[in-house]
């Protein structure tokens, strides 16, 4: 089965501003635990591509926040193992 067409729905704007927030809150928020991470970026990432669709908000827009969030943990993890220095992984 071969999913890449739903990168065609990935929004760069929301990728990166769902990164930004992802990042804060494994950084900052401790009593958030990791694994609702992932969630809270899906939430997230449909909310923020709903408010920039506002007067078009369709399943596709509802489809590309939800994608564009759920990239942006993926890119985190991506990011941390290319940085990771000397095969230890930081929490």
């Amino acid at each position: 089965m071969d999913l890449t067409f739903l990168t065609d729905y990935i929004n760069l704007v929301v990728l990166g501003i769902c990164l930004c927030i992802g990042y804060v809150v494994k950084t900052s928020l401790d009593f958030i635990p990791n694994k609702y991470i992932p969630l809270i970026m899906l939430l997230a990432g449909t909310s923020i591509n709903a408010v920039m669709n506002l007067g078009n908000v369709n399943a596709a827009v509802i489809l590309g926040g939800m994608i564009s969030g759920l990239a942006s943990t993926g890119l985190y993890e991506a990011m941390r193992n290319l940085l990771d220095k000397g095969g230890k992984k930081e929490d």
